[in-house]
């Protein structure tokens, strides 16, 4: 019985351009999962988008003389295109500017406010003087109370990850132009988080042995100690409180933000002319909700996401509805380092990936992403690592497996599958490891360890490429013709499924195998990137059209006769300069063209 998977990313800042550090802690991942689900069957809502309103855009924009707007929908172009590129299969990449977002973060929030969820509190806050507003606290900058690390933003500390109040600093100064702030009264509105102690216990204390267990620990321990916390702020830029007299505040962006997992499903159903359809995700029992994020998200997404939903539980619900489902998984990563080094914007210690995809074809960068995940502790982006993995793991046991059989097959057979003789048990005892491979890399990415997928996935390449080391075939094929048939047809069949098998993590790649094996059709749908209009304005989004997409989890049925199609490498072997080269890149100013010049 197909299930219903919902597949949500996290909103990033729509202020600079992605790098590898954003695809590994949660983009390849979830886009891996999706595309595993739907060829299990499963069907799946994967949805996310640029989140317009954080005051990194403002920050930016601020530094660059334009308008928050012009930031964000600069980068959020850019995003699409990058994920495009990237093979992120999303079925709705949106932004938190749309009038969709807007109507249901205010009824959201309204709904809050009716249920006693949420209070007026005046509140201490950081006021400049010298640029007469007060600063929200991506603003302010200065020395964690936790841990000494300097700069810590005033909202979060990088080097610890602690969450903080910008008033808590050490010797607080503006980003802006580096002035002493003061503090001053302003009056906002507060979720009582505590009002879901109880709840949240409860949903964090059992059902939950799938769960990382860092996520895990570190939600039930934010749990038991909750205190209101303001939603609102003072700054023009962002969702309007919905109510008279609060025209000058704006919704904080940690509140709304997470909101977009629901707007954004309800958005792709409006736009797909089904608009209950997100109910299939959100109020069906059965459905399981997954939410990828980096491991700085975690406390958003297992206490104070799953708190905003119950406290709006029944939103918009028809009688018989039932209950909003909460996240069932929160698979968080760690953060991928570089070369050692934490990323940095400021020093631009990153790899960015527009500017890799100008070099290295997708696969070649989702691979050895994907084979350094940093799904349980921090890992660490390498050139060499990078070199390495794709010339001897990618090129050597993969592409260069599949090239020889089917150049072979070519020449000696015709470019068909050959009709083998009566299969020995070293024939039928590879098919069958492969075969097993969807049960065995299945399992580790229903439980969303997916370094182990793709490590058992590339362990079953080389027993393919041990067996044809043993097999006769290249060097009998004149003498016996037919035992070479037979060691050619169980390596297309193994090819076949291994094809499936790593099509989660290289779709582009194993895109043009399913054509040299013969076959027609997509095993994916077609990427898209669209354009939609709304009453005041038009806006872009990411979609995958899956109508076409063929692909199954499941071991293929390659016919004897099917015609083969010419065969061209699958990769490129990259030279020992390549780590050099790609090193010195690192630290360098930057262009980025169309907005300002320098980043």
């Amino acid at each position: 019985m197909p299930e219903f998977i919902h597949v949500s990313l996290a909103w990033p800042y729509a202020n600079g351009d992605m790098h590898a550090g954003h695809f590994a802690g949660c983009y390849l991942p979830a886009d891996i999962f999706a595309r595993y689900q739907r060829m299990k069957g499963n069907t799946v809502l994967a949805v996310s988008g640029s989140d317009a309103h954080g005051t990194p855009i403002t920050v930016e924009a601020d530094r660059l003389g334009i308008t928050p707007r012009e930031v964000f929908e600069y980068y959020h172009h850019r995003f699409l295109e990058t994920q495009k590129q990237m093979g992120i299969s999303y079925d709705l990449f949106t932004h938190t500017d749309t009038e969709n977002h807007t109507r249901v973060a205010q009824d959201i929030f309204l709904l809050l406010l009716e249920r006693g969820h949420l209070h007026r509190e005046t509140q201490r806050m950081l006021y400049s003087e010298t640029e007469h507003r007060f600063l929200p606290d991506r603003y302010v900058e200065g020395k964690c109370p936790v841990c000494g690390f300097e700069p810590a933003r005033g909202d979060q500390c990088d080097n610890c990850g602690s969450l903080l109040d910008a008033l808590d600093l050490i010797n607080p100064r503006s980003k802006i132009d580096g002035s002493i702030p003061v503090v001053r009264e302003t009056e906002h509105f507060f979720l009582a988080l505590d009002d879901f102690i109880g709840a949240l216990e409860t949903y964090l204390g059992s059902g939950k042995e799938h769960w990382r267990d860092n996520v895990l620990k570190v939600s039930q321990n934010k749990a038991k100690d909750l205190h209101a916390r303001p939603i609102t702020r003072d700054i023009e830029w962002g969702i309007p409180i919905p109510l008279e007299g609060w025209e000058t505040k704006r919704m904080y962006v940690w509140f709304e933000a997470v909101m977009g997992y629901l707007t954004a499903s309800i958005e792709w159903a409006k736009n797909t002319g089904q608009p209950d359809a997100w109910k299939q995700w959100w109020y069906n029992p059965d459905a399981k909700l997954y939410n990828f994020i980096g491991k700085d998200n975690i406390e958003f997404h297992t206490i104070i996401w799953p708190a905003e939903l119950t406290g709006i539980d029944g939103l918009y619900a028809n009688e018989g509805d039932g209950h909003l489902n909460l996240p069932y998984d929160v698979p968080a990563n760690e953060f991928m380092n570089i070369e050692g080094k934490q990323f940095s914007k400021s020093r631009n210690w990153a790899v960015w990936m527009p500017d890799i995809l100008e070099r290295y074809a997708p696969d070649q960068i989702r691979y050895y992403i994907a084979t350094t995940l940093p799904e349980t502790r921090d890992s660490d982006w390498s050139w060499e690592g990078f070199v390495m993995r794709n010339n001897t793991e990618l090129l050597a046991a993969w592409g260069n497996l599949v090239n020889r059989v089917l150049s072979f097959a070519a020449k000696h057979f015709d470019g068909t599958v050959p009709q083998p003789g009566d299969l020995r048990d070293f024939d039928r005892e590879i098919i069958a490891k492969t075969e097993a491979g969807f049960q065995t890399v299945g399992a580790l990415l229903d439980a969303v360890k997916l370094r182990d997928a793709l490590a058992e996935a590339m362990a079953l390449a080389r027993e393919v490429n041990a067996y044809l080391d043993y097999a006769p075939w290249f060097k009998v094929v004149k003498q016996d013709k037919q035992a070479a048939a037979t060691t050619i047809y169980t390596a297309l069949r193994c090819i076949d499924n291994l094809k499936t098998l790593l099509a989660p993590f290289v779709p582009f790649s194993s895109q043009r195998v399913h054509e040299f094996l013969g076959y027609d059709g997509q095993l994916f749908g077609e990427q898209k990137i669209v354009t939609y209009e709304e009453s005041e304005r038009t806006h872009e989004a990411l979609t995958i059209d899956n109508s076409q997409a063929i692909g199954h989890w499941a071991a293929g049925d390659l016919p004897v006769g099917q015609a083969l199609r010419k065969p061209e490498p699958l990769f490129r072997k990259l030279e020992p300069e390549v780590i050099d080269e790609e090193r010195a890149r690192l630290g360098q100013p930057r262009e980025v063209a169309g907005l300002t010049g320098k980043a």
